[in-house]
């Protein structure tokens, strides 16, 4: 059976270990689907971390934009995180909204059409104020779009408040 559980929130509000708990409650040996696109040394100090925290019973697979090439039938997958997915398609298509828009839907739509279970993480950068940075607004735009959209896909949604989870749907 096929379900979408997203799971939202501000920076540093316990989405990400919320995830994974859950997918451990799903699941004795869920996949761990890494979007990051790794830019510095201090973001992959936080890749690190996110590795450390997670045991041997994780199937770990990093892909940073095509995430239906990955078979993945019957499996809890705990897809970490739609912002950096959503970055890595931004930046590739040169900053083009419904270019990337179009793209990253489709690639939802092709990867979940599979019978498994998908936890999404992703932020709510929208809830900050507006930047002053042309780029960093087309960016929010479509991140809040993107979510939307998964929103509207999803079975379930958790919005996380300082590591409380609160069910929206």
């Amino acid at each position: 059976m096929r379900k979408i559980i997203l799971i939202t929130g501000g920076a540093r509000s316990g989405k990400s270990s919320y995830a994974e708990q859950l997918a451990l409650r799903l699941s004795a040996n869920p996949v761990y689907l890494a979007t990051a696109r790794v830019w510095d040394d201090e973001f992959r100090q936080r890749v690190v971390k996110h590795q450390e925290r997670r045991g041997p019973e994780w199937t770990n697979i990093e892909e940073e934009k095509q995430l239906s090439k990955h078979h993945l039938e019957g499996r809890t997958v705990l897809i970490d995180c739609i912002t950096m997915w959503c970055n890595n398609f931004f930046f590739d298509l040169h900053d083009d909204i419904e270019a990337t828009l179009e793209a990253m839907k489709q690639e939802f739509l092709k990867f979940t059409q599979q019978e498994a279970t998908f936890i999404f993480v992703t932020n709510e950068i929208g809830m900050g104020g507006t930047s002053v940075n042309d780029v960093q607004r087309r960016f929010t735009d479509l991140q809040g779009w993107f979510n939307q959209f998964v929103a509207s896909q999803a079975d379930e949604v958790i919005f996380m408040v300082s590591g409380i989870p609160m069910k929206i749907k």
